[in-house]
């Protein structure tokens, strides 16, 4: 018997372990989508904002002309009916960044369970999911990480994705060598699953060091501490014993997918940035790669194009590594950068009224306390004096004081 162990013991030396199996991971991403109603009530889903409708991108998927909606049956505290509804896919064999997707299907949100105090909360029960089903074309729990990081920055371009109250979840699978597949539920961060597959790759190593073999199960991610636990046996699609919901007629995707007008993407952003603001291309890349920051980076430019070089080379240079050394994303609550902020800070150095060390400092400072870096300047007096009398006159007055040195 294999006893559970901590998630420090369990990754230890990780890397040079997980390179010599054969891993495969596949994602199942669940993203609440805004909405005025439930999906299938007039039930208002008023505890997030709502915004002007837009449309979806579904990632280079070829889309179905008619979809039904079907009953997914299964007993859970979450589901008070007794079944789910969920649609045929809307799109199928897709691919994103050479990661395939099999398809894309919209679903109603059940409850909210909560194991350890037996407590379910309904609120968000009937709210609109997209969930976007993976090939299990990932390796590593590095590629898995960065196939997710793309694909949310992907459905933010769409403003059909809900900020304020919503949460973007993970079913994330994973076997080893051809065994058994093993699902992970609700892993609600990209830290998290990353620390879910490492455990769980290295739970499943380990079983088969020993001649076991890891069970087709699905488990839970434990945050406190960092393991994966059972929950359930894996059920097949026969378990969930599917059947067409005779209250939903049809829907016909033709028309509606002839008619949308497409939001504009990362890569058009990109080309954009590049033709619009004359900054490099490496800089536009990593620009789009978050879209707080490049609506930011276009915010501060949009009045001043003479802006852009220096605000690009400082977001994508100092601003985002000092965010990294205190490991913190833009939209952290720790992060107290903005707006103005920046572009106090972009114009000071613009007019070389600081020196770029000490604009390093200053940024290291408004990042946790929110002043504005004039504010700083003017205070600390940090500012740089480039008046050619006024050096002149300091030269001369150091000259006149050391004469035996001259």
């Amino acid at each position: 018997m294999v006893q559970t162990q901590t998630f420090q013991q369990a990754t230890n030396g990780a890397n040079t372990e997980l390179e010599s199996h054969n891993v495969k991971i596949g994602l199942e991403i669940h993203i609440p989508i805004k909405t005025k109603q439930k999906l299938f009530c007039d039930c208002p889903t008023n505890y997030y904002e709502i915004s002007e409708p837009n449309v979806s991108v579904c990632p280079n998927c070829k889309i179905n002309e008619k979809i039904f909606v079907k009953r997914k049956h299964y007993n859970y505290p979450d589901l008070p009916s007794g079944y789910q509804r969920t649609s045929e896919p809307l799109g199928v064999d897709g691919n994103l960044n050479n990661i395939g997707i099999w398809e894309v299907h919209i679903e109603e949100d059940p409850g909210k369970y909560d194991l350890n105090y037996k407590r379910v909360d309904y609120n968000r029960s009937g709210t609109v999911l997209a969930e976007i089903v993976s090939a299990p074309d990932m390796h590593s729990p590095e590629e898995a990480r960065n196939f997710l990081k793309e694909l949310i920055n992907l459905v933010k371009y769409t403003n059909r994705t809900v900020e304020v109250g919503g949460v973007m979840r993970a079913d994330v699978n994973v076997s080893i060598e051809g065994g058994a597949r093993v699902e992970i539920k609700n892993v609600n961060s990209i830290k998290g699953m990353v620390k879910a597959l490492k455990y769980e790759i290295l739970r499943q190593k380990n079983l088969k060091s020993v001649g076991g073999e890891a069970k087709m199960e699905t488990r839970g991610y434990d945050e406190n501490q960092m393991v994966t636990v059972p929950m359930r046996t894996k059920e097949t699609a026969d378990d969930y014993r599917y059947l067409p919901d005779p209250d939903i007629p049809p829907i016909y995707l033709k028309e509606i997918s002839e008619n949308i007008v497409l939001p504009e993407t990362p890569r058009s952003r990109t080309k954009r940035l590049i033709s619009e603001y004359s900054i490099r291309d490496d800089y536009a890349d990593i620009l789009v790669r978050n879209k707080e920051i490049a609506d930011i980076f276009e915010e501060i430019v949009s009045h001043d194009k003479f802006m852009a070089e220096i605000s690009s080379s400082w977001i994508c240079g100092e601003v985002l590594r000092q965010l990294n050394y205190r490991d913190m994303e833009w939209n952290d609550e720790k992060n107290k950068l903005n707006k103005k902020i920046l572009s106090d800070l972009f114009v000071l150095l613009a007019n070389n009224s600081i020196t770029e060390n000490t604009g390093k400092k200053i940024l290291e400072r408004v990042i946790d306390s929110g002043e504005l870096p004039c504010d700083i300047v003017e205070k600390e007096n940090l500012r740089t004096e480039s008046n050619d009398d006024v050096l002149e006159g300091i030269i001369n007055d150091v000259l006149a004081k050391n004469q035996k040195a001259v």
